[in-house]
């Protein structure tokens, strides 16, 4: 008998022993759209069909933002670095790659807001406009656009757009940075910068940079 077909029903008992020789790649598209079935919902029930956000209830834009950014925050939600009472479950149900599947899907949707030239501000002098574009020096608060970017639009994969994203979603992540609900930057420099702020000054410049928007 030829050895090698002696061979084939080890060869078969071996593969069945390993089904995840035949698993499919997770489908960033369809974890966006319709969950993973194994407790992450769809996405974009919250951040949007083409995940541009949600203004009114305050979510972030994800299009266009980094794939490096997405997949670091999603995995601070899964650890708890990052709290949310909504994005830690569905974020613990990812696996790491449904993970970086879904954050190579956002970060390939287009972004208007992160295109064209830098919109031109309607107010440069009011005081978020001025924590925005040149810091408060004096209490070691540097410029936004000095780490986010000169017009805001980031600089991945550390640092994130900010321009355009709503105004309650800006003001929650500084009042969590403040607070040290969030604790995932690095080298803890969010934490430093923002615990300098009152409350009213984080209120202007989620404002203003809420408004700047490329549209």
């Amino acid at each position: 008998m030829n050895k090698n077909l002696t061979r084939i029903p080890l060869l078969l008992l071996a593969l069945s022993a390993s089904p995840w020789l035949f698993a499919a790649s997770p489908d960033g598209q369809t974890i966006a759209t319709q969950g993973n079935g194994k407790g992450a919902t769809a996405c974009i029930a919250c951040h949007g069909q083409q995940g541009q956000g949600n203004a009114d209830a305050g979510y972030p834009y994800l299009a266009g933002l980094s794939a490096d950014y997405l997949r670091n925050q999603l995995t601070a939600f899964s650890s708890g670095s990052r709290k949310n009472a909504v994005m830690q479950p569905i974020a613990g149900s990812l696996s790491k790659q449904d993970i970086a599947a879904v954050a190579e899907y956002f970060s390939g949707l287009p972004n208007d807001r992160l295109k064209g030239s830098a919109a031109t501000p309607s107010d440069v002098s009011g005081k978020g406009a001025v924590l925005a574009r040149n810091g408060k020096w004096a209490a070691g608060v540097p410029a936004c656009f000095r780490c986010h970017g000169a017009d805001g639009r980031g600089v991945a994969p550390h640092f994130p757009p900010v321009v355009g994203q709503p105004e309650a979603y800006i003001r929650n992540q500084l009042v969590a940075w403040q607070t040290g609900a969030r604790s995932n930057d690095p080298l803890g420099l969010m934490q430093s910068v923002v615990k300098s702020l009152s409350r009213d000054e984080i209120d202007a410049v989620a404002r203003y940079l809420a408004a700047q928007s490329e549209k």
